[in-house]
């Protein structure tokens, strides 16, 4: 079942493998791009997405490719994406609760995420992450069960604040399960919470030892590191965006499509870059969500 709101375009205004390739290759070969991932929406209804990842991880300027995924089909694609060079996954799991589950995304579908999620350990890959979405009155009552879950199959999960991204745009401030208050349930529960020094100052995560294993948590509303980001994202129709909460996004299907030079391209992307704002201002006065929802722009 789509999100509500949901909007689908035509397949002609969605990039193709070919374009994504070329801006991936430019953006490696001129623009110092080392890591790319592949999110949605959900990538994996794209058909053939094993042949895009193959086109990816063939640029050999290119050191880490990944794709994040809600998980309902990875079952059935996990070792075609590994065999085509896929190196890591990140999986959505808000909860281990089927009613909770239907709540958020308002599908069934829990089973096969769940199934999804051994699939890709059984696959092998460098690196399975759990994306946890930190909601008052939602993520609070599974915590423990979410953790001890993952250290079961070691993996790391990591909570996420709830960001203003929502496609109902019913975000309030006082939704956020704070990064503080899941390291007091996570106290109480385990004891000994260790944080440990970020190896790079734009991981987006903070990591902590709990038990045997680590859970990361992403305190973009808390402590936002917008600082230390050098992301930029491009949409599946064709824009270019400098961050998840820009109003403006510069487009580059029509300069593909139109003929354009690498260097005219390259030129639109830094241009882009160049408008960034210093933050995504979501605790300033004023703040005004960006019109895309987070299915529409990827994670």
């Amino acid at each position: 079942m789509p999100e509500k709101g949901a909007q689908f375009v035509a397949k002609d205004h969605i990039l193709s493998f070919e374009e994504l390739h070329r801006l991936a290759r430019l953006l490696t070969e001129k623009g110092g791009v080392r890591d790319i991932r592949i999110t949605g929406g959900e990538p994996l209804v794209r058909q053939q997405i094993p042949r895009l990842i193959k086109m990816l991880a063939g640029i050999e300027a290119l050191e880490d490719l990944s794709l994040t995924t809600n998980g309902m089909l990875l079952a059935e694609h996990a070792q075609a994406l590994k065999d085509a060079g896929l190196k890591r996954l990140n999986i959505s799991l808000d909860t281990l609760n089927e009613n909770v589950f239907q709540k958020i995304t308002r599908r069934d579908g829990l089973e096969k995420t769940l199934q999804g999620i051994d699939a890709a350990i059984e696959c092998g890959f460098e690196s399975i992450k759990l994306n946890t979405l930190a909601i008052k009155g939602v993520t609070e009552p599974e915590v423990s069960e979410l953790v001890r879950y993952a250290l079961e199959r070691n993996v790391m999960l990591r909570f996420i604040e709830f960001m203003p991204l929502d496609t109902d745009r019913a975000w309030q401030q006082d939704q956020v399960f704070t990064g503080d208050q899941l390291l007091g349930i996570l106290q109480q529960q385990f004891g000994s919470v260790e944080a440990i020094p970020r190896p790079d100052p734009s991981q987006p995560a903070e990591e902590f030892q709990v038990d045997h294993g680590r859970i990361g948590i992403i305190r973009s509303i808390t402590a936002p590191f917008c600082n230390a980001c050098n992301r930029i994202r491009i949409t599946a129709d064709g824009a270019v965006r400098n961050c998840l909460f820009a109003t403006n996004e510069t487009p580059l299907r029509d300069l593909l499509r139109g003929g354009a030079s690498d260097e005219a391209l390259m030129a639109a992307i830094r241009g882009c870059l160049a408008d960034k704002a210093k933050a995504h201002g979501i605790n300033e006065n004023g703040f005004q969500p960006p019109d895309r929802p987070m299915y529409a722009i990827g994670g």
